[in-house]
């Protein structure tokens, strides 16, 4: 795991240590079992964007704070430049550039996120995590896995769905893809 992740494992650590909320807690909240929570925690296991997401909200930060140790300040705008955004590793798979990190309380989570052609062949894992989600396919074409769902996206398309069903996305024709992801 990168050292970005690691620090990222660390500060909520102890954020959840100083707002006195157990692991066990904090993933029942999360909706995942506790020994995941642990891995996250620990820096052992990457942790997907939409779960940052809701640590942030269950520790009542903004996560920008989680993702760059800084507290977030702008209240009227935030202005990320083109490829300025804080850049956060999922999988080998995604890659998320957050475009709000220094914007205070905002009420959703906007990425780009970078999908790179899988080589196995297999279908992504997937995941879910409350809340809903819209996409906006920037370049490419994706493959939408959603509830039993496989829907093919092409650049300039948009979905927006209930996060809570397990959902992936796959990059198309062997060349990467990009989309706009916004978490509410």
């Amino acid at each position: 795991m990168n050292e970005k992740m690691k620090e990222i494992a660390l500060r909520i650590s102890e954020l959840r240590e100083l707002s006195e909320i157990s692991q066990e807690e904090m993933a029942d909240h999360l909706k995942i079992p506790v020994e995941i929570y642990i891995e996250y925690e620990e820096g052992i296991s990457d942790i997907p964007a939409s779960i940052l997401y809701e640590i942030a909200n269950k520790l009542n930060v903004d996560m920008g704070l989680l993702l760059t140790g800084e507290e977030t300040r702008m209240h009227i705008f935030a202005v990320t430049r083109k490829g300025k955004g804080v850049r956060v590793e999922r999988r080998k798979q995604y890659k998320y550039e957050n475009l709000a990190e220094k914007f205070i309380h905002k009420k959703a989570e906007p990425f780009v996120v970078t999908v790179e052609p899988r080589e196995d062949g297999e279908k992504p894992s997937t995941n879910s995590h409350p809340g809903q989600e819209f996409n906006y396919i920037i370049e490419g074409s994706l493959k939408l896995y959603i509830h039993e769902n496989e829907i093919v996206l092409e650049e300039g398309d948009s979905v927006f769905f209930d996060s809570t069903y397990e959902h992936a996305m796959e990059a198309l024709n062997n060349k990467t893809a990009k989309f706009l992801a916004i978490i509410l």
